[in-house]
């Protein structure tokens, strides 16, 4: 019996994939295992990889969304909060600094006041906006880009003044981080 090049290559594919797909699927699960801290981040204005609403930028009421996390770890002390886009044109764009949230925090409410240091005691920087707190996503028109809100369960507080950097703020945060997560929305003109 003979068999045609393509039967031979087909029959080898198959082989192959039998192959590597079992080794790709333990490989990612173990991914996931390992750098999963088991907290979560979630959004009532969007959900993970969808278009952040426009009342959340700002060409409309440049509003921070609302947020929700759960499983930080049992040692936490405080929370940062660093929004970012990878993005921008001259290099990753600030968003909003957000640090030293008590941990009893799980929730922040939509439109968090663009002050220095809020009622709980946490603490808001500086972002590329040279502006204290949330400023929403303001991108050039093209192609939508990525916006993360990137939460950090931490064993102390940074003890930092209102208004640093997210450079200082990942700088103090360095050595104190216990568990994070991240939730990714995405904003286009």
């Amino acid at each position: 019996m003979f068999l045609s090049n393509r039967s031979i290559a087909l029959a080898n594919l198959s082989v192959a994939l039998n192959l590597i797909l079992p080794l790709a699927a333990s490989a990612g699960d173990l991914e996931t295992k390992t750098s999963s801290s088991g907290m979560t981040l979630t959004s009532s204005a969007f959900r993970e990889g969808m278009t952040i609403p426009k009342k959340f930028t700002s060409g409309g009421s440049n509003f921070s969304p609302e947020l929700r996390w759960s499983g930080a770890p049992p040692q936490t002390k405080t929370f940062a909060l660093i929004c970012d886009d990878p993005d921008a044109p001259g290099g990753t764009w600030v968003h909003w600094v957000l640090y030293d949230v008590p941990s009893g925090i799980a929730h922040l409410a939509e439109g968090v006041a663009t002050e220095g240091q809020l009622p709980s005691g946490a603490k808001q920087g500086t972002n590329s906006f040279f502006k204290i707190g949330y400023g929403g996503p303001s991108p050039p028109p093209g192609k939508a880009h990525r916006y993360f809100f990137k939460l950090f369960a931490l064993d102390q507080s940074l003890a930092l003044k209102p208004g640093r950097s997210a450079s200082e703020v990942e700088k103090a945060m360095a050595g104190h981080i216990l568990g994070e997560t991240k939730l990714m929305g995405r904003y286009g003109r």
